[in-house]
């Protein structure tokens, strides 16, 4: 099979991900940021890489080769994600326009890994159009990005940076 074939570019892409997961939970551990809340969050973005390979097993592997006992991506875990956004969301200030990305590092990192995480999204749909794809698979993606950009804003939030909003009118 080519290395362009969408299927084998749906789990690098995954892959790449992963590796930005990666680097949000470096630059947290770096961070000056202390406490239960970011305890919670080293351990969640730990599951999420984790899932992430799961994924990206579930990509690499055919229908026909699928056993019952691979990893999966099922309901539990996008509910797992529900459930973090509401966490780390309830302290958040309400939106009142978009947000552009930036104020720490680590909001930075959490922006980048959001956007891989659509394109990521974007390809499997793509992939979903030619082929048979658990659908479980666009929706964890669909929530884990929602979920990182909710991570971004905790960060400023935490480091006390004001969130620096979209003006369409800036010259």
């Amino acid at each position: 099979v080519s290395k362009s074939n969408l299927r084998i570019c749906t789990y690098g892409k995954i892959d790449e991900l992963n590796s930005y997961i990666g680097a949000c939970k470096q630059s947290l551990l770096e961070s000056n940021l202390k406490g239960e809340d970011v305890t919670k969050l080293i351990k969640i973005l730990y599951r999420i890489q984790n899932e992430l390979f799961n994924i990206g097993n579930v990509l690499a592997t055919l229908d026909k080769d699928i056993k019952k006992n691979m990893p999966k991506i099922e309901a539990l875990h996008i509910g797992a994600l529900e459930k973090n956004i509401d966490y780390f969301n309830k302290d958040l200030p309400n939106l009142e326009s978009f947000i552009l990305p930036g104020g720490s590092n680590l909001n930075i990192w959490f922006h980048i890994a959001r956007t891989v995480c659509r394109n990521c999204e974007r390809k499997i749909v793509e992939l979903s159009n030619k082929e048979k794809i658990d659908i479980n698979l666009i929706k964890y993606l669909n929530r884990l990005s929602d979920l990182l950009f909710v991570f971004s804003r905790w960060s400023n939030y935490k480091f006390s940076i004001k969130e620096t909003f979209w003006n369409p009118n800036q010259e």
